[in-house]
């Protein structure tokens, strides 16, 4: 008998999202005598795998113990977008008077609004990840604890399922950071963050990564007062330093202090109060808040699956060893998503799944390191990004040649009033091979795709110049990056022929 979990607030959105990803009295079904398939996890790896795996025929079991629809449904992608577009909703109110709208001086946030409009919004996404839906797809759904007890079959609540393939697809989870008095003062974590109901007056995010970027911007436009602590000397130190450092100075814009290079010694507690002592460049600081969100950290989830009994190596840092092929060292087990990748984003779980069914069920040869993958920061703006970065493409020995196009020279960004970022690609020398390219607009999301596709489809930015975009677009800016890699090609020489040619047809 498993045990549902509880979402808080249990509000009516919240009951009625448990009871589409773990149903109360949901009964589990007799096993199958054999499975092609059991998959293990119900996030986007496990459901991706699972409903494509029985779509084409085969007979599958989904295990999942806590919430279908794994992290993006419950404490990602799903409510982190939902307020960080009611948090560019206050942010463009406030805004307006540049566009010469007027009235809008007064804008409030009604805080307790906007998560209950999250929380709806969760629920009703939720229909697509529900144990009814994958059930009507003739899935066996296992609510429960699974477990190794082989190397082909797991138990689930005391039932055995084998199988001729399984897939480990427990994603991972958010963990602390060994930082002296934080658990015992208490902090938030993406799982924890969109259970508030209450507005924080101050908030520390410690971590300037996605996610602690994404929510200290959005949480200062609701009207927290915001400190971003970050260790390294920039935020978002993983991406480009010029795109980093367009978005610090949108943080500075809104009122969110960012303190970079933290040494942060220990934090403790009184009564409400939250005190973090911290060194930057050597002078202590001691910064009082009412709550700590921690965005730092992920670790897999590999505990308590048995996965010695079944021979699967793992790490639990870097999470299962898995070859190219997503194969781990079980023969009979493959695995996908955040429990065995470094891309932890939701589309790079879902194509993994896709990897997985063309090895598991059909003797495939696809390989994780065919797959061009993109991802985006969703601050405001945005920062996006695929392929290689320069260092990177040095680090390799690859010559390559960059070009950059301004938005603020980019007709549609300046009237947008959205003219601070730029269209970087970077290329092979000798070639319009596209290696990379990073994009910062407050849409950047949207716009990188069609570089992804053109590096999907081997197309350089020839082919990219060549392509007609509506005017005025922001994407404009990705065809410019074209233009300039064409007048590249107008050497001294052919420009010498070009002119003595012109001058004849004149004569």
């Amino acid at each position: 008998m498993t045990t549902q979990p509880s979402v808080l607030p249990q509000d009516p959105h919240n009951l009625a999202l448990v009871q589409n990803v773990h149903p109360r009295g949901w009964k589990n079904p007799t096993p199958e005598k054999r499975y092609n398939l059991v998959v293990i996890g119900g996030g986007t790896a496990g459901l991706v795998t699972a409903a494509g795996a029985a779509g084409l025929g085969a007979k599958v079991a989904l295990v999942e113990k806590h919430l279908l629809g794994g992290d993006c449904l419950n404490y990602g992608c799903v409510p982190s977008k939902a307020l960080i577009r009611a948090s560019r909703a206050a942010a463009d109110a406030r805004d307006a008077g540049a566009f010469g709208v007027t009235g809008a001086t007064g804008v409030s946030v009604n805080f307790p609004a906007v998560m209950e409009r999250m929380r709806g919004l969760r629920a009703h996404i939720s229909e697509h990840d529900s144990a009814t839906r994958f059930r009507g797809l003739g899935v066996d759904v296992f609510l429960g604890e699974a477990r190794f007890n082989g190397t082909d079959t797991v138990e689930v609540d005391g039932a055995k399922l084998r199988f001729r393939r399984a897939v480990i697809a427990t994603g991972g989870r958010a963990t602390g950071l060994p930082i002296p008095g934080l658990a015992k003062a208490g902090f938030l974590t993406n799982e924890t963050i969109f259970s508030l109901t209450r507005l924080p007056a101050r908030l520390a995010v410690i971590g300037a990564g996605p996610i602690g970027c994404e929510m200290a911007q959005a949480f200062r436009r609701f009207g927290s007062e915001v400190c971003l602590l970050e260790a390294e000397g920039h935020v978002l130190p993983r991406e480009d330093r010029e795109a980093a450092s367009i978005v610090a100075g949108a943080f500075k814009r809104d009122g969110i202090r960012c303190v970079c290079s933290a040494k942060i010694s220990d934090v403790e507690s009184q009564g409400a109060t939250k005190t973090i002592r911290y060194a930057c460049d050597g002078t202590p600081v001691t910064l009082e808040v009412d709550e700590v969100l921690v965005g730092v950290g992920r670790s897999p989830n590999v505990e308590g699956l048995g996965l010695e009994s079944a021979g699967i190596e793992y790490d639990t840092k870097q999470g299962i060893r898995v070859d190219d092929r997503l194969r781990t060292t079980n023969p009979r087990v493959l695995a996908a998503g955040d429990v065995c990748s470094r891309y932890k984003f939701t589309h790079a779980a879902d194509f993994m799944a896709r990897i997985v069914i063309q090895n598991a069920l059909f003797f495939g040869r696809a390989k994780v390191s065919a797959l061009t993958i993109p991802w985006c920061t969703y601050t405001d703006p945005e920062i996006a990004h695929v392929g290689l970065y320069e260092h990177e493409a040095e680090s390799r020995n690859i010559m390559t040649r960059t070009f950059t196009q301004k938005l603020d020279e980019v007709d549609r960004a300046v009237l947008d009033g959205e003219s601070d970022g730029f269209v970087k690609v970077l290329i092979q020398e000798g070639t319009d091979r596209i290696l990379g390219a990073t994009i910062v607009a407050r849409h950047a999301g949207e716009m990188i795709s069609e570089i992804t596709l053109a590096m999907t489809g081997k197309l350089g930015l020839k082919t990219i110049a060549g392509t007609i975009h509506p005017y005025p677009t922001q994407a404009e800016a990705i065809r410019k990056v074209g233009d300039a890699y064409n007048r590249t090609r107008l050497t001294p020489f052919l420009k010498g022929l070009f002119a003595r040619w012109l001058a004849f047809m004149r004569r």
